[in-house]
């Protein structure tokens, strides 16, 4: 397994050029945890990494931190020693979302992909209010939106095909696909996207059917299998950890564990980018400051009352931009609170300073004066 089958291109060769002067080697990281790092070499050899001192120090953020998917630049131990990353190469694309609860952090889900895919399916998981954050958060990512409406089975033809039209009105630029995990149906689809050097980042909720489709693309049952159900007497695939995954002849796949929040992290631009549609309707209210509710000759409203725009779309549309607003209020407090602590410091540094030398001087003072004691 070559670098380039591990997505090595000209940005990162460009980017490592410099560091490879220090006798370091570049790598791929495929998995985390608390202590270390897993990762692949030129040649496909798996090793540990460990993180050095200087980049931990150096990231501003933990979203600065390595993830699964980065390329690093390894320091190669000896016998005994720890293989060191010494630097993290600039990243081609990065999906993430806010990190879950009150946290104002950015959470990487996926390094350097060039696909997020998410699966869902038509019945109870299928909400377009949710597809629209990931499309949101996908494109601000610069990754290739797909989407599996997964255990089509279940479900009539009928109700598959509303439900793609949905996403496709969505997310025009999306590829949809309807599949079955069960039936081994629409994987040769997928496959197409997985070229030799392609990232695919799968995502999801919680028994949609990731780590089915991961295991039949993988070609076995490598993800850990939950126990087995009383009813159906069968196990339940289930992932725990974020983990990159070479493909036989393929791509590469990171999958992640079931995902109960998607919150936004994004700015205002790539909000209006995913809701054009709004966008070019807000243009023709009769008020350029027209707030889509009460207000006369609103365009949006009159789109809604005639059943040409989903009122729910509105609705996810000013959540959205409200939570982005909220995230940026908390980012810029956070700012604040940081910089109060940096300029306290830097005066507490400066009133410790100024204590030691006078105390030195007190000291030199002293000696001095009894230096010219003993002279009398």
């Amino acid at each position: 397994m070559t670098l380039a089958d591990l997505g090595w291109n000209s940005f990162f060769a460009n980017s490592f050029a410099e560091l490879a002067a220090k006798e370091w080697v570049p790598a791929r990281l495929i998995r985390e945890s608390p202590i270390n790092y897993g990762a692949f070499l030129n040649g496909g050899e798996e090793i540990d990494v460990v993180l050095s001192g200087k980049v931990w120090h150096d990231a501003a953020s933990d979203a600065e931190l390595p993830a699964v998917g980065d390329w690093v630049a390894v320091k190669l131990g000896g016998e005994n020693e720890e293989n060191v990353i010494r630097a993290r190469l600039p990243r081609q694309s990065c999906f993430s979302r806010k990190m879950p609860g009150k946290s104002s952090e950015e959470q990487v889900i996926g390094a350097n992909v060039d696909i997020v895919a998410v699966v869902t399916d038509a019945g109870e998981d299928f909400n377009p209010r949710r597809m629209e954050r990931y499309f949101t958060l996908i494109q601000r990512s610069g990754a290739q939106p797909v989407v599996l409406l997964n255990k089509a089975d279940l479900y009539s033809k009928k109700k598959n095909q509303e439900a793609a039209e949905i996403l496709q009105q969505l997310s025009p630029g999306a590829a949809i696909h309807v599949t079955s995990a069960l039936h081994n149906s629409g994987l040769k689809t997928l496959l197409s996207h997985l070229k030799k050097g392609t990232t695919m980042c799968i995502v999801g909720s919680s028994g949609v059917g990731k780590s089915t489709l991961v295991n039949q693309l993988y070609g076995e049952e490598w993800q850990w299998t939950d126990e087995v159900n009383e009813v159906t007497g069968k196990g339940r695939h289930t992932t725990t950890s974020r983990e990159l995954v070479p493909l036989p002849k393929r791509g590469m796949i990171i999958d992640n564990p079931g995902m109960r929040e998607i919150q936004m992290w994004t700015d205002e631009q790539t909000l209006k980018e995913s809701f054009a549609d709004l966008e070019t309707l807000a243009a023709q209210c009769r008020f350029h400051d027209c707030k889509h509710s009460i207000d006369a000759g609103c365009a949006i409203r009159a789109a809604v009352e005639d059943g040409s725009l989903d009122p729910g779309r509105i609705e996810s549309f000013l959540r959205l931009d409200e939570e982005i607003e909220k995230l940026r209020r908390r980012q810029k407090k956070r700012q604040i609170n940081t910089e109060r602590r940096a300029k306290r410091d830097h005066r507490v540094k400066a009133r410790n300073l100024n204590d030691r030398i006078q105390l030195e001087a007190d000291h030199l003072g002293l000696l001095r004066h009894g230096d010219d004691g003993d002279t009398d």
